[in-house]
Parts: C-alpha cells; sequence; structure tokens
C-alpha cells in the first residue's frame, strides 16, 4: 500500500465515527479510489498520428498499476501495449516505430529501445546503453541524430549494501548517437544538473538547440550542504560548457526561444524559493530578465516543441492554462471548462516531425484524461474513469470566495456531500494544502470526495502563500506561515460557518506535510476544532532544519543557532501546553495504523 492510500485511508476511517452516516447508499469509497483509472500522456509518434499513453490505477492493497496504450490522435484504435514490465517508455524513435526509454537491469535504470512491431512482455530491447548508475531521463535531439541523458557519473558504491552514506545527488549530460555508438561525457564539470523535480508538469531541466549542436542545461545548488539557492545556466556542447548566467535564486525549467537566440526559464524574486515568472536571457550570455513582472498567476512549468513554440503552465487561481511566449507577451492558448489543465502539452521533439499537441485534463467530476486541440477548444479523446465514477455518488464542488477579517481575499474548493441539503448543517473539515507553496486544484481531487462522502462538507483554502495569485500573495508566507497562513485557513472555517454549511459544534481540521504543520500548528492557537489528524508535519522548525535530509528555507532564511527564537515562534512544540484537542499523527507507513486510528477516534463519536 502506498503512503498517500495509507494516510487517505486512515483519515477515512478516524472521521466514520465523527460524522453522521452520508445520505448516498453509494458514496466514494477507498476501493473505488484505489481502482479509479486516470490516463496522462507521455508522448505523440512523429507522423502525429498517434499518441502513447499511461492509465494508472490501483488497489485496495499493494502499489498503483500502470498500463500502457497507444490512441489515434482522433479517439480512435485504442490499444494496450504488452510492455516487459521494467521498461517505463519515454517517447518514440524518430522514425516512430520503435520507443525508447528506462529498462530497469540489476535495480538500475538504463537507456533501451523496444521496436513496436514486436512488443511484448518478454521483448527484448533491440539496444541497451548501460551506465555505472543508470540513467534518471533522456531526450532525443531535434534531428534524431543523438540522445541527452541525465545520469549519475560516479561508479557504484561498493559498500551500499552496508552503509548509508548522506550526500547530494549528483547528475551530469551523457550523450550518444541514435544508434548508441560514440556515446560520452559532456560537460563533465557540470554534476548538479537540475533533477527534474518538476518533471511531473513537464518542464525538463536539459533544452536541444534548435540546430541539434548543443543542450541548454540546468544546474542548482543541491539541498543537502548548501544554505543558498544559486541556479547556473550553461549552454554545452562535446567539447565545453559555456556560461550564460548565473541567477541568485531557484530556477525551474530551460527551453530555447526567439529562434534559438535567447533562453527561456522560471525563475522568481520572492524569498520562499518557488517559481512563478517567466525570464528570459541570451542564448550568448547576459543578464536575465523577467518578462512576466505583472502575472496575476503563476508560471509553474516551460517547454518548446521542435517548432520554436514556447508553451507555459500557468496556474490562475485553482485553475490552470497553456500560455504561449512569444514577442516578451504570454498569451493564453488552452483552458478546460470547470477544471484544470495537468501539465504542459506533449509533442513530438523531432523537427521533421507534425506539429500535433496534446494535452492532460481533469476536473471535480471526471478523473484525468487525454485531449487534443480543436481551434481553441480542447476535446477528450479518451473516457478512463468515467464508467466507475458513474456508478458513485459525488456531491457538488464549488470555488468559493470570502474576503478575511485582516481584508485578504480568498479563494478555496468546496466539496459537498451527495445530495446536500442547504437547511441541515454538516460536520465539517477545513482541508489546508501542503507545499505550502502550491495550490489545492479544481480536479478530481480523492481525499474531498471520500471524506464528503461520510457527510461532511470540506473546505481547501487558498492561504497567502498559495501559487496562482501573483507574486505578493506567494511572498507574504516568509517568516508568516503561522500566522499569516494560519489566519488565512482559520476564516475559511469562519466562512462555512456563515455561509450556514458547517455545524460549529463538529469542526475537524487535517493536513499533510505543510498542511500537516498547519493543522499542528491550529490546535496550539484555537480550540474550536473538535477533532483532527497530522500528516507527516513538522512541529518544531529548529530541530527540522538541521537534522532533516530535505532541509528548507523558504519559509524562513535565517540560522536557527543566530536566532532561535524566531524558529520557537511557530514551532507547534513550543506551544503544546495549550492543546486540547485530540491529535493523532500519520507518519510511518504501517498496516495496523487503521485500528489505532480507529480506536483512537472511536471515543469522540458525538
Amino acid at each position: 500500500m502506498t503512503r498517500s492510500t495509507c494516510f487517505l485511508f486512515s483519515f477515512y476511517v478516524a472521521t466514520t465515527a465523527f460524522a453522521n452516516p452520508a445520505e448516498s447508499s453509494d458514496p466514494l469509497r477507498v476501493d473505488d479510489w484505489a481502482a479509479l483509472r486516470a490516463a496522462a500522456p507521455a508522448a505523440v509518434s512523429p507522423d502525429g498520428q498517434s499518441v502513447l499513453y499511461r492509465v494508472s490505477f490501483g488497489g485496495a492493497k499493494g502499489p498503483s498499476n500502470n498500463e500502457w496504450r497507444l490512441i489515434g490522435t482522433y479517439g480512435t484504435n485504442s490499444r494496450k501495449l504488452g510492455l516487459p514490465e521494467q521498461f517505463t517508455p519515454f517517447s518514440f524513435t524518430r522514425d516512430g516505430a520503435s520507443l525508447y526509454g528506462a529498462y530497469e537491469i540489476n535495480k538500475l535504470k538504463q537507456f533501451a529501445v523496444f521496436p513496436l512491431a514486436d512488443l511484448k512482455v518478454n521483448s527484448t530491447p533491440s539496444l541497451v546503453v548501460l551506465l555505472p548508475r543508470g540513467i534518471q531521463s533522456a531526450i532525443a535531439s531535434p534531428d534524431g541524430s543523438r540522445v541527452a541523458m541525465l545520469a549519475d557519473p560516479r561508479l557504484p558504491d561498493p559498500l551500499a549494501e552496508v552503509h548509508t552514506v548522506a550526500e547530494p545527488d549528483q547528475f551530469s549530460l551523457y550523450v550518444i548517437n541514435a544508434d548508441g555508438t560514440g556515446g560520452k561525457w559532456w560537460c563533465p564539470e557540470l554534476r548538479n544538473i537540475a533533477s527534474g523535480d518538476l518533471s511531473i508538469l513537464g518542464s525538463s531541466s536539459v533544452a536541444w538547440s534548435p540546430d541539434g549542436t548543443s543542450v541548454a542545461v540546468l544546474s542548482i545548488t543541491p539541498k543537502t550542504g548548501f544554505h543558498h539557492v544559486r541556479s547556473a545556466i550553461d549552454v554545452c556542447t562535446a567539447g565545453r560548457a559555456r556560461r550564460v548566467a548565473g541567477v541568485p535564486n531557484v530556477v525551474s525549467g530551460i527551453t530555447w526561444a526567439s529562434g534559438g537566440k535567447e533562453l527561456g526559464f522560471l525563475s522568481t524574486t520572492n524569498s520562499v524559493l518557488t517559481v512563478d515568472h517567466l525570464w528570459t536571457v541570451p542564448s550568448e550570455g547576459g543578464t536575465p530578465v523577467d518578462q512576466t513582472p505583472k502575472l496575476k498567476g503563476s508560471a509553474i512549468a516551460i517547454t518548446a516543441d521542435p517548432h520554436g513554440r514556447v508553451w507555459v503552465l500557468v496556474h490562475n487561481g485553482v485553475q490552470s492554462e497553456i500560455d504561449t511566449f512569444q514577442g516578451g507577451t504570454l498569451t493564453a492558448e488552452y483552458r478546460w471548462q470547470d477544471g484544470i489543465i495537468n501539465g504542459l502539452p506533449i509533442f513530438s521533439e523531432f523537427a521533421s516531425a507534425h506539429g500535433q499537441i496534446v494535452l492532460g485534463v481533469e476536473d471535480p467530476g471526471h478523473a484525468s484524461n487525454i485531449a487534443i486541440p480543436q481551434g481553441h477548444a480542447l476535446r477528450k479523446i479518451t473516457t478512463e474513469g468515467d464508467e466507475q465514477l458513474a456508478k458513485v455518488a459525488l456531491g457538488p464542488v464549488r470555488v468559493v470566495h470570502w474576503t478575511s477579517k485582516e481584508g485578504i481575499a480568498l479563494e478555496g474548493i468546496a466539496t459537498f456531500p451527495a445530495g446536500y441539503d442547504t437547511t441541515r448543517k454538516y460536520p465539517f473539515l477545513v482541508l489546508p494544502h501542503g507545499g505550502p507553496e502550491w495550490n489545492d486544484r479544481l480536479a478530481f481531487d480523492a481525499l474531498p470526495r471520500l471524506i464528503s462522502g461520510l457527510g461532511y462538507v470540506v473546505l481547501q483554502p487558498e492561504y497567502r502563500g498559495s501559487t496562482g495569485y501573483g507574486a505578493d500573495f506567494l511572498q507574504a508566507i516568509y517568516q508568516h506561515f503561522g500566522d499569516r497562513a494560519f489566519r488565512d485557513v482559520d476564516s475559511a472555517t469562519d466562512f462555512a460557518i456563515t455561509q450556514g454549511w458547517a455545524d460549529p459544534s463538529r469542526l475537524a481540521i487535517f493536513g499533510w506535510s505543510g498542511g500537516g504543520f498547519m493543522t499542528a500548528w491550529t490546535v496550539t492557537q484555537t480550540n474550536r476544532y473538535r477533532a483532527a489528524i497530522e500528516g507527516a508535519g513538522i512541529t518544531d522548525w529548529a530541530s527540522f532544519v538541521w537534522t532533516s535530509d530535505l532541509p528548507q528555507f523558504d519559509y524562513d532564511g535565517r540560522w536557527p543557532d543566530e536566532d532561535p527564537a524566531a524558529f520557537l515562534q511557530f514551532s507547534a512544540v513550543a506551544h503544546s501546553a495549550n492543546v486540547t484537542t485530540p491529535l493523532p499523527r500519520l507518519w510511518e507507513q504501517r498496516r495496523d495504523v487503521f485500528n489505532e486510528i480507529t480506536a483512537w477516534l472511536a471515543e469522540f463519536n458525538p
């Protein structure tokens, strides 16, 4: 069972004792959610006629499953591929006859190519490239003659089975010819190439030049061992690395723009180390320029297709859109009505390929699926999960707005039980998101759906520090996670009460990670919540900063040993004497946690 399944099910079981039974006889249950099928695009064939996509689904126990399929771009001829279990495809080869990707050999992911004509579970690859520590990702050049890979250049640790070394990851650039020959480390001095933490959205830390002779590379100081984040942009060839620019902040995504004259990337001027604006710099070197200083949303991911179109994923509140960037201007191109676009457009990386793009779309009533453009509109070509969701009762989901006592305009997503009755007051859960520099999106979100199925009204507030509302809103959380963000989250509960949704005597709060911190902190500041569950949150900032293998300075850049009071100020442990709200904590993945949580909360059955 995955950790996400663990905490979702734990809260589901725990709150059963807290709520009235849901009115619907068939609400969404954990088994329904675990088995729900969802589709995500992976690649487009060079002729623009086929889309490679992944269908993900789980079960009551065990990890998620992936099923790989091909479908025509008009939504026809969908078929399942019999891929070897150890193979994860990245894209098509230049001729469209094969797939390349990562193939697990001796517990390492290696670059491999599998022909489509004879693809089955026991197929053998037509090409394998073995590197000492495997690869992380790979991308073909626009002319199809080379493949660039991100890989750890170090030799394997012979004592890896008997000791653990805490050290930064290393990634460098390895380039081969398309036939597997001529493999070489390009620019071996670059060892901190960004590993692609945002690859789920489509951004990449490497990008081939339009002529296929060089690669733009983004490097970032690793988290382990560094207090300050610094980024570097280089143009790399077989012979050397040429420094284009240094950026004294975080950078995500790199791409070529203006026909190769510029490089585009995402960065920020804020203190919370979260990208939100689009920047450019001359590819020959120079000073980076913020091209979107007045952006009201947040630029989250960037890429460019081989035909020179630069695509940007922008969060606008709880929805998202795909913009194009040209001539210093962002222009909105695609939105998904009443929902979101999941990630950047997917296309063939070859210059000779058709210009077809595909997108992932999702909304509160439908799982993630694939859509293609028709003019400026989008049309779904897959319907994964629709048959399953048609069998369960789902309540309404609304985007809501309110103004806090401080005069802060806030937005949130409210999820109601099936058969919601406006004359009743319901048990209520406020659900602050993690990150904290992220946002809840208007999508099919399993957690609020599961809890609303128990008879709750659930409200997900976009507190200060969330993406999608501009730079000032994002910056406001810096050194103020425990007061400003807390007041915003608590104002969501005030709003739900004034709307008549929430029974003031049956209030609950739950969050995971950044939301876990918010939950623990909240119960030290107010006793209004009858129940709270904290998942993987931080309760002692000073000790966390120096003992965690994932130190985070995005909320507060001060040194704990120089100003410990600053970190105690918003550490829940320093205010534990104020807590009267029952507060279990979910952290480890243990199968007996369900029984523990159920027994623990049983006494709070109203």
